[in-house]
């Protein structure tokens, strides 16, 4: 038995990578075209596994990905891979468009002909996981219901947007040709491994190297967060329990703003790593223009899969975010690799 996993060496990616093979003898081939977030670092602890199968490549190299379906012969496709960064996809939306949607379709495309192919019995269990966004739903307001399922697509930002465009295709190869897909919407991650240009990790970094800690317009923006090890056992469960044409939302019922999210992160490095001159963290804080577009607030409606499937996630903000700092603050060899001089220079130009 065999998963093919895309996008496995990224953040949420290699969280999962590490979550499924910490708890299964089942053989994962990983593609991923190692872009700037993706990282090996991030698996070195199963370089010598044999479960651990790596592939550096595109999900839209269509000859590639149909020879590892072919050669490997895997009972599912969770599909990670996709470009995620809304500040990019501002000043960049072209490789969104290529990797999320063309990427996506490419690879519905080969998942669907090596479907087809299967013997009965093999069709049946054969499943097309999508992870997809919150994002796609658009902002709410202060007083608005969390999003359902069943929430009309409205996305803000070319990010999302594509996101949005990549579950209809998803849901259109199921309607159109019976391909057994789940798709899952997850809210705001964080934990291990998440690239330091995202909050949580930016501020992290910037605190410990003594750099201001930017936060967009007056950080009242609200997301929902959700522990990267809560989100991969909810993955799981949809994929061993999931009915397949539908849609899951992952949220981690932890509703924050921003500006809150940063304190927090403060207050924690005070107590586990004080400045050198006894100063607060928060002294840090700087203020910098808001971003275009910026969605004022995200919170997910989790009470389906909990109800469906029996999921709920383990960790609540505070455990998460303690866990989370004190990973950094044990693997700054792996900051300190990952934060490259192409990625400093796109701090300076987007946070000045």
């Amino acid at each position: 038995m065999t998963l093919l996993v895309t996008g496995g060496a990224g953040f949420i990616g290699s969280n999962f990578v590490h979550h499924w093979l910490g708890q299964s003898d089942e053989t994962l081939v990983n593609l991923d075209a190692l872009t700037y977030a993706g990282n090996l670092g991030n698996l070195a602890r199963w370089t010598r596994d044999a479960r651990h199968v790596f592939v550096k490549g595109d999900i839209g190299d269509r000859a590639l990905v149909d020879h590892l379906l072919h050669a490997h012969r895997p009972r599912a496709v969770i599909h990670f891979a996709a470009e995620s960064h809304v500040d990019r996809s501002i000043h960049g939306p072209t490789d969104f468009i290529q990797t999320n949607v063309v990427g996506t379709f490419q690879l519905l495309e080969a998942a669907r002909a090596h479907w087809m192919g299967l013997a009965d019995s093999d069709r049946q269990g054969f499943r097309f996981l999508h992870v997809s966004t919150d994002e796609v739903y658009g902002s709410l307001s202060p007083t608005e219901a969390p999003f359902t399922e069943t929430r009309a697509f409205e996305p803000n930002s070319p990010y999302s947007a594509s996101k949005a465009a990549s579950d209809h295709l998803v849901r259109a190869w199921h309607h159109t040709y019976g391909m057994p897909v789940l798709t899952t919407h997850c809210s705001n991650n964080y934990g291990p491994y998440h690239f330091p240009e995202k909050l949580i990790p930016l501020v992290i970094h910037n605190a410990l190297a003594g750099k201001p800690l930017p936060i967009y317009g007056d950080g009242q923006q609200i997301r929902d967060w959700l522990y990267v090890q809560d989100h991969c056992s909810a993955i799981a469960r949809v994929l061993q329990a999931g009915v397949t044409g539908q849609t899951y939302n992952i949220g981690g019922w932890n509703e924050k703003p921003n500006l809150e999210v940063v304190h927090t992160i403060c207050h924690l490095l005070d107590q586990m790593r004080p400045r050198n001159d006894g100063r607060a963290y928060a002294e840090q804080i700087t203020y910098v223009a808001d971003r275009p577009g910026h969605d004022r607030r995200y919170a997910i409606d989790a009470r389906k899969i909990e109800r469906e499937l029996a999921w709920r996630p383990a960790e609540s903000f505070e455990t998460g975010i303690r866990k989370t700092i004190a990973w950094y603050l044990d693997h700054q060899d792996w900051v300190s690799d990952v934060t490259s001089g192409a990625y400093r220079q796109w701090v300076d130009q987007h946070y000045g």
